[in-house]
Parts: C-alpha cells; sequence; structure tokens
C-alpha cells in the first residue's frame, strides 16, 4: 500500500515538473533566442528578440557581425563595437519583456550574468508623408502628420529648431504600452498647463490607447460635453505655430492627428489658412463660416416654429410660397423636417463609410433621387428641401470636423424645442447652450474667451482677424511667460529705398 503511493507521489510530482517546464517556455512562436560564440575571445553570448518588431536585417548586418569579429570582454564594450547608437546596458531584468516587445534585442553574456544589454533594432512600418485631407488648404504646406511619432516630431522640430523646444515621452495603456509627446516651449509656455497635461496623462488607467481621440476623450474638462475640448490637427504648420503661440501640444505614437491645448470656441472656425491670405479676406471668411454655422443650426427649427405658432409673423408673399409647397402634405411640419434631417444623416454616413467612388456618387445620386421623390410623392415640400440642404451644405464650412459633427447633434434639440414652444422653445434651447458653454473649460482655461469673461485684446484674431502688425501679443487666456511675440514697430516700419 505504501509502496503504491509512493509510486502514486513520484507521478504527480513527474507530472508537476513537466508542467512547469512547459509553462516556463514562451507560448507565443515569434520569440527567437539564439547562443554565439565570439572568434577572438571565445565568449559565449545570446541574442533574444521578437521577429514581429525587429527588423531580422539589422541583426544580421549591423549586429552580429561585429558581436561575432570584433573583441569585447565586458558588456560595457558593446557600446564601443556596435554601429547603433541606442545601446542599454541595464541590471534590472524586470524590463526585458517591455524592451523586447517594444524592438530591442536582449544581449547576454554569460561571463556577466548579473548585466544585460537592450540594442535597439525596431522595424520600421509606416506610409509616406502625404497632403491633408481633413484640413486641405490651397495655399500652404502640402504635408501631413503619419502615424510614426518619431517622423512626426522630426516634422515639429524642423519648424522649431530652438533648444528651448521641449519634447516630453510618456507611457499611456496597461496593455498597448502607447508613446505619448508632449511638446511646449519653455520660457513661453504657462508651466500649468503643462503640469496639468502632464497630471491627467499620468493618471490615465486604461488598458489600450489606439489614437489621439482616446486620449482627448479621457483627460477633457467634462467628457459629456458634445464639444470638443482639444484642437485636433493633421497640420504640423498649425501645431508648430500654436506651440509659439504658447499652447501644448501632444502627439500620440499610432496617430496622425495632434491633440491642441487649451482651446476656445471661436478656434474650431479658425482655418489655418486664414493666415497664409490677406487678413481682410480671412476676416471675410472667418464671419461666412460662423454665418453659415448659425443658418445650419437654426433655419430648421424657425421653420417648424413658424408653421406651428408664428404663421401670422410670416409676410403674406412668403406665406403663399409656403401654404403652394405644403399642398398634399399630411405630415406636420415637424415630422417633416426630422424625416428630411434623418435622410440627409444617412446619406451623409453611407458616404462617408463606402470607398471614395461609391460614396460619392451614393451622396448626389441619393440626394437627387430621394428629394425629388419625396417632393412628388408629397411627404415633404420643396421649401423644406432647400432648407435642409443648405443647412447641410453650411454645416460642411467648418473647418475642424468634430465640431462639425456637433452641429449636426445639436440642430435636432433646437427642433425638439421649436416643436415644444416655438420661438420661446429655441430662445430657451439657446439658454441652455450658452450656459453649458460658459461653463465648460478646456485645461481649466475658459472655453469662451475673449467672449466670456471678456477679453478686448484677444478679440484681434477671433471672429475676424487684423494684420500681423496688430497681432503683437500672445492670447490673454494662456497666460503666457513671455507675451510679446515681436515689437510692435518691426511690423510697421518701412525702409524706402533712399535710405
Amino acid at each position: 500500500m505504501n509502496l503504491f503511493k509512493r509510486r502514486k507521489k513520484a507521478q504527480k510530482q513527474q507530472q508537476q515538473q513537466m508542467s512547469s517546464a512547459e509553462s516556463s517556455k514562451p507560448k507565443s512562436q515569434e520569440i527567437k533566442e539564439a547562443k554565439y560564440i565570439n572568434s577572438k575571445t571565445n565568449a559565449h553570448f545570446s541574442l533574444k528578440f521578437v521577429s514581429t518588431v525587429v527588423d531580422e536585417e539589422i541583426i544580421q548586418n549591423n549586429i552580429l557581425p561585429y558581436l561575432l569579429e570584433e573583441t569585447f570582454i565586458l558588456i560595457e564594450d558593446i557600446k564601443k563595437i556596435l554601429p547603433i547608437a541606442d545601446v542599454q546596458i541595464s541590471t534590472d531584468f524586470s524590463q526585458i519583456e517591455q524592451k523586447i516587445y517594444n524592438g530591442y534585442v536582449l544581449l547576454k553574456i554569460e561571463t556577466e550574468a548579473e548585466k544585460i544589454a537592450f540594442v535597439s533594432a525596431q522595424k520600421e512600418v509606416s506610409r509616406q508623408v502625404s497632403a491633408p485631407e481633413i484640413e486641405f488648404s490651397v495655399i500652404g504646406p502640402k504635408e501631413a502628420f503619419i502615424e510614426p511619432l518619431d517622423q512626426n516630431l522630426n516634422m515639429v522640430r524642423k519648424r522649431i529648431p530652438i533648444k528651448e523646444l521641449q519634447i516630453e515621452e510618456l507611457t499611456v495603456g496597461k496593455l498597448s504600452k502607447t508613446k505619448v509627446a508632449v511638446l511646449y516651449i519653455e520660457g513661453i509656455v504657462d508651466q500649468t498647463n503643462v503640469q496639468t497635461v502632464r497630471q491627467r496623462l499620468d493618471a490615465i488607467d486604461f488598458d489600450q490607447i489606439s489614437d489621439s481621440s482616446f486620449i482627448e476623450q479621457i483627460i477633457a474638462d467634462n467628457p459629456t460635453s458634445p464639444f470638443p475640448q482639444f484642437i485636433d490637427t493633421e497640420r504640423p504648420d498649425r501645431a508648430s505655430a500654436v506651440l509659439t503661440q504658447g499652447k501644448v501640444v501632444m502627439l500620440v505614437d499610432g496617430s496622425p492627428h495632434a491633440l491642441i491645448g487649451p482651446t476656445t470656441l471661436v478656434e474650431s472656425f479658425v482655418s489655418f489658412e486664414d493666415y497664409y491670405i490677406n487678413w481682410i479676406m480671412a476676416s471675410f471668411f472667418r464671419v461666412l463660416r460662423i454665418f453659415s454655422v448659425l443658418f445650419s443650426i437654426l433655419i430648421t427649427p424657425v421653420y417648424v416654429a413658424a408653421l406651428t405658432y408664428h404663421y401670422q409673423m410670416v409676410p403674406r408673399a412668403v406665406m403663399a410660397t409656403l401654404i403652394s409647397s405644403r399642398q398634399g402634405v399630411p405630415l406636420p411640419p415637424i415630422l417633416e423636417a426630422l424625416i428630411l434631417e434623418i435622410t440627409i444623416e444617412l446619406l451623409r454616413e453611407a458616404g462617408a463609410r463606402l470607398p471614395t467612388k461609391i460614396g460619392q456618387t451614393i451622396g448626389i445620386v441619393g440626394g437627387i433621387v430621394i428629394g425629388t421623390a419625396s417632393v412628388e410623392a408629397g411627404l415633404t415640400s420643396n421649401v423644406l428641401l432647400i432648407f435642409v440642404a443648405l443647412a447641410a451644405l453650411a454645416s460642411f464650412t467648418t473647418p475642424i470636423y468634430k465640431i462639425g459633427n456637433t452641429i449636426r447633434f445639436i440642430r435636432f434639440p433646437f427642433l425638439i424645442f421649436a416643436q415644444m414652444w416655438g420661438l420661446l422653445g429655441i430662445v430657451f434651447c439657446f439658454c441652455f447652450l450658452l450656459t453649458h458653454l460658459i461653463r465648460l473649460s478646456s485645461l481649466g482655461r475658459p472655453y469662451l474667451e475673449p467672449i466670456y469673461p471678456p477679453r478686448i485684446k484677444d478679440l484681434k484674431d477671433t471672429i475676424i482677424r487684423l494684420g500681423f502688425n496688430k497681432n503683437v501679443t500672445r492670447p490673454q487666456y494662456l497666460r503666457t511667460n513671455d507675451t510679446t511675440r515681436y515689437p510692435p514697430i518691426d511690423g510697421k516700419r518701412k525702409i524706402d529705398i533712399d535710405e
């Protein structure tokens, strides 16, 4: 009986040893390890790396030949013989997993078991720099950010080649280990803004960060607000320009968009192309964009309110047109407006999700066919169809994509309030919106600045843009350490040929 128990116990121990040995082996087939011997010193060393993130040509051409042929005894000698800049010597074995999965080759020497070396050999898979697709402009540079962080930092650094440009790298995401770079110009930026960004990034406890949009939603002052509290841009020239103003820029590895903060509502209607043209023309286009946004939000609610409650306020000539266009329409104005608004949104979403050529065809043909058919079928009036089409067209004038989504969304609350209480409901909804905007902030700075709190000096580059000779100071709400961009006299001085 005792012999049987001993045999059973021995078998159990053997099974445990086998299972522990299997568990100690790396499960992933992408982890490679090889051992070598130096031809001159007979030093035994091993290389360990992850094949999917390492460029094996770097190992074959820039690492192995030198380790096999050159003389080295200590692990510190590796830095002298390898033609690679990023070689790190460490005694912290807990870094092994993170380093090799980030594209480093682990080097061990048998005679120095207490030290290890990490040699950079990342595989670069990226696309070429292309023209901006969302913030395209006729005038100005034709290059946009791409996914690799180093390339994006290079595009910013070549525009601001000064030592005051500080770049701090952080790692965010428990699983993705995403690199995030925080950029600012020392001596100009208010360190409170930098500290706020740094503190919020350090506090992120999220598993995977795939894009800068994740960062924007997590660290926003009010994550439930439909208004973007950071400006995202794909233009390196815009990111460089706001750094000189005293703002903070965040670049995320794997994302072709940069985050800019703090920001204001007015900046959402500013195209960077405005600075490449005459200030009079730029001011005209800015006023046109703001008028277009107001038109896009209010035209259908005003139509519903006027036909539901305030038809006596409509002039007789206009009322005759409205009556003739609504003859035979069985639906009330609110349902008529909702059907057309939802149809426009469906066409827009379908066009955005389909391939480019098919999406353009769906948008044009679908709009014409559905619009014409709905009017002929008597479901909608041709006047409202024109208003909805103009409202959709006006919403595309915003240069920032995310504020365009916000405008599309807030039209529906205005429509509902207009149906319930007419023009009074529109005013009531506008008060709700204004209260929300007044309470909103970006990195703790007022979102409605310079309108509220009123700052007269900052109005020079908001709804209208004055000439460069008038924009001699940086925005007040940024509280920059250096408030002057250049002496005012330099912007006005003109030297005659005879001087």
